[in-house]
C-alpha cells in the first residue's frame, strides 16, 4: 500500500473558530478546520480538524485526520488517523484505522480501530 504524499494545501487552515468565539451549526468544508473557541454542531470534511488546547467542541466529527488538544463531547470518525494530545479531554467514541494517544489524556468512551478507509457512520 503506497503512503499518501502530504500536499502543501493539506496544511493550510481554511477555517478558524478563534479563542473567545462561539459557533453553532453544521460545518462542511474542504481542507483544514481549527477550533480554538467553542463549537456546537457537526463537522464534515475530507481534510483535517484540529481542536486546539483552548478549543471546546460538542460535536460529531467526520474527517480524514483529527488532532485533539482541547475538549470534545461527541464522536470522532476518521478515515486516516486520530491524534490525541496530552491536554485533551474526550467524552465519546472514536472510530479510525490509526490512533495515537499521548500520556495524560482523559478519555471516556469506546474506541474501534477500523482498517477500512471509507467514511463510517454511527449505528
Amino acid at each position: 500500500m503506497a503512503k499518501q504524499k502530504n500536499l502543501p494545501e493539506d496544511n493550510i487552515v481554511n477555517s478558524i473558530i478563534g479563542e473567545g468565539s462561539e459557533f453553532k451549526g453544521e460545518f462542511k468544508i474542504n481542507g483544514l478546520l481549527r477550533i480554538d473557541g467553542d463549537f456546537q454542531g457537526t463537522i464534515e470534511t475530507q481534510g483535517k480538524v484540529l481542536i486546539g488546547q483552548s478549543g471546546n467542541a460538542n460535536t460529531d466529527i467526520k474527517a480524514k485526520l483529527v488532532v485533539v488538544g482541547g475538549t470534545i463531547k461527541g464522536n470522532i470518525f476518521a478515515t486516516e488517523r486520530v491524534i490525541v494530545l496530552p491536554t485533551a479531554k474526550i467524552k465519546g467514541n472514536i472510530i479510525t484505522p490509526s490512533l495515537i494517544i499521548e500520556e495524560g489524556v482523559t478519555f471516556e468512551g469506546n474506541c474501534v480501530i477500523n482498517k477500512k478507509t471509507e467514511m463510517v457512520t454511527a449505528s
